[in-house]
């Protein structure tokens, strides 16, 4: 058998076993890697080049030992989760870097950081001041994470006594042109509506690359075609231009009557009507 066929065969057949073998490790070793999962990771791939090239010639014994490789981080993994001093052994602890505003110097100079790297971390994080960080931890990975002091926070609806509804979050309902029924249904809502929707802007679902639908129901449609410009959506808008349309036609009949009893339920109603607006402006605006 030629050469440079063993190569193609040998590097087709390690990558289907390099598949399999992180399809088992499991999803964390693609998401946050430590260093040990690093190290991890290359050593797989050092093995799988090097079988593959013929340096090492005995595929049986690059075999071997991929598969002692992938047994081993199997093992780990699972005592990882079964053990927290293996899983600090391995992977290391998180370890405090700031507390209550003060950089902990002893503990970069452990964990090799210089101030560079923490204030490249922070601004990372969008935080671009120092004095504005209450604690940051550095978590096993190198990555950092760090809270706001109390006045530097961003004001939520709760701070201001401000009630939300849950949000479902925005559920993508057509990709590459393919209509996804399971995010129509965490929603409430089915093809027919969808259906509906895109008629009304005059395309179809096969001309659409990305469809969105957010929790006020509103759909953003991104098409193939990136010279046409689909309609923007303005669901919310005409909502709320409906809410002060009819208050302001309340208003209109409470001025006009002569009946006080009439005049009274129309101002009523406008009262009302005030205060359901004054509630869903921020979501509709």
């Amino acid at each position: 058998m030629p050469e440079w066929l063993q190569i193609i065969l040998r590097s087709v057949g390690f990558l289907v076993l390099l598949i399999l073998l992180t399809r088992l490790l499991g999803r964390k070793i693609a998401s946050r890697m430590t260093y040990f999962d690093i190290v991890f990771a290359v050593s797989l791939g050092v093995i799988a080049a090097a079988v593959s090239l013929n340096i090492v010639e005995n595929a049986v014994f690059g075999f071997i030992a991929l598969l002692t490789w992938g047994l081993a981080g199997m093992g780990l993994s699972y005592l990882s989760l079964k053990s927290k001093w293996v899983r600090d052994l391995i992977h290391g602890r998180e370890a405090v870097v700031i507390k209550h505003g003060k950089v902990m110097e002893d503990q970069l100079k452990k964990m090799r950081y210089t101030p560079e790297d923490l204030l490249q971390q922070l601004r990372s994080k969008q935080i671009f001041n120092l004095a504005d960080v209450e604690f940051a931890v550095m978590e096993s990975n190198g990555e950092i994470n760090a809270l706001l002091k109390a006045n530097r926070l961003p004001i939520t609806p709760r701070d201001v006594g401000v009630e939300t509804t849950p949000q479902t979050g925005i559920q993508t309902v057509i990709l590459d042109g393919n209509i996804m029924d399971e995010s129509l249904n965490a929603l409430g809502l089915n093809r027919r509506w969808l259906r509906t929707e895109l008629d009304k802007i005059g395309i179809s679902a096969e001309n659409v690359f990305v469809a969105q639908v957010d929790t006020m129901g509103e759909l953003y449609v991104d098409l193939f075609d990136d010279a046409i410009q689909p309609p923007v959506p303005t669901t919310r808008r005409l909502l709320y231009n409906t809410l002060e349309t009819a208050k302001a036609d309340l208003k209109a009949f409470a001025l006009d009557t002569d009946d006080q009893k009439a005049k009274q339920m129309y101002e009523q109603c406008v009262k009302e009507l005030d205060s359901i607006i004054y509630d869903v402006r921020p979501m509709l605006k």
